[in-house]
């Protein structure tokens, strides 16, 4: 078989008739103002959500009478499949799946599938993951691991019963997420991340517990640092715990050993768990902590956001996005998509969490951000 790269011709010369196969030349990811490149899209397949946790959609605001998107404004499975393989067409290699909660979303096992079809001009695969509740993941765990998903990530505040039940307010058992867990696991999911948002007033003191839960069983815990996404949360920075100050109650009971990124602008900082010599023991796993409020990491960030309703945002903390979904629905081809994808990420210059200390709390209550549940965390 002979290639010619300049074209991305492939010429089978096996047999009399020789097959010419026509690709499409890969082009370069964007680059934005500050030099960061587009890696990752986050799909947020739905606004809904099974859960009312108070930093993301609490029950005052999201109650029965919360008008959610009607159904024709949802993107549909096919149009969320044509926009990621847009997007990996322009670089991006990490694709991943939230909400809202994905799994309320009837059949989003038949998205998975399609998404893990998606391949990159290179003909290699896509990395495809979901960030989920785990609510239902035990009902669900077999059929996305037959759609093709390896990683997951499952949001779980406390260990203790009742205090997760305060933390997600439907009054969910916290054994019923532990189930889901176990349930990916026992399909093969990994590497499995158990993500722990933390207020100072309400699970502090489940650090530990979550930690003891998990260690040394390949599942790994990350505590995120209680975040000022959207408009109804109530964030206040007392709230705030910071990743600092989570390891250090970490090492008081088990010692840590400061690890390497696994990949170019992976949020958290990971710590092993170390063994008696003081070296990392990699049987006994690690820990992670995601420090946007403390410890900024805006400079590394190559994440794109894709909302239900098929607007495309640049920033967790963005107050507005370009609205893809419109311009399929009126005929737009990919190439244009994608000529305006490349547009609006090479003029961006978005940098919020950097710029969070110096922005006066007036200002800030004024910049009406998006709401974590329609963007996807």
């Amino acid at each position: 078989m002979a290639r010619m790269s300049e074209s991305m011709t492939t010429v089978e010369t096996a047999g009399d008739n020789p097959t010419i196969t026509l690709r499409p030349k890969p082009r370069s990811a964007p680059i934005d103002k500050l030099g960061r490149k587009l890696h990752d899209l986050r799909i947020s397949v739905t606004d809904r959500c099974n859960f009312r946790c108070k930093y993301c959609m609490p029950k005052e605001i999201f109650g029965a009478a919360y008008k959610f998107m009607p159904r024709e404004m949802v993107m549909s499975f096919e149009e969320i499949a044509r926009a990621a393989n847009i997007f990996v067409q322009l670089g991006v290699r990490k694709l991943r799946l939230t909400g809202g909660e994905p799994l309320v979303r009837k059949g989003v096992e038949e998205l998975v599938e399609r998404l893990t079809a998606i391949r990159a001009p290179n003909d290699e695969p896509v990395d495809i993951a979901m960030t989920t509740n785990g609510s239902i993941l035990d009902k669900k765990a077999k059929a996305l691991a037959k759609a093709g998903l390896k990683r997951i990530t499952v949001h779980l505040d406390a260990i203790d019963d009742t205090i997760f039940k305060f933390m997600n307010d439907v009054d969910w058992p916290v054994a019923k997420v532990l189930a889901g867990i176990e349930a990916a696991r026992a399909e093969g999911m990994h590497p499995i991340k158990v993500n722990t948002v933390i207020k100072r007033s309400n699970n502090v003191g489940e650090i530990l517990p979550v930690v003891r839960h998990f260690r040394g069983t390949g599942i790994t815990p990350r505590f995120i640092e209680f975040m000022d996404v959207g408009n109804t949360n109530g964030w206040s920075m007392e709230e705030v715990v910071p990743g600092d100050e989570v390891i250090s109650i970490i090492q008081k009971e088990f010692p840590l050993v400061r690890l390497d990124p696994t990949s170019a602008g992976e949020t958290a900082q990971r710590w092993g768990f170390a063994d008696s010599n003081g070296n990392w023991d990699p049987k006994l796993g690690e820990v992670g902590v995601i420090c946007s409020v403390t410890h900024p990491f805006c400079s590394q960030c190559n994440r794109a956001r894709l909302s239900s309703d098929g607007r495309v945002y640049l920033c967790l903390f963005a107050t507005t996005g370009y609205d893809v979904r419109m311009m399929m629905r009126q005929g737009a081809s990919d190439e244009e998509i994608k000529a305006k994808i490349e547009s609006f990420w090479s003029a961006r210059t978005d940098r919020y969490s950097e710029l969070r200390s110096s922005l006066t709390p007036e200002i800030r209550a004024r910049r009406h951000k998006i709401e974590m549940s329609y963007i996807g965390g």
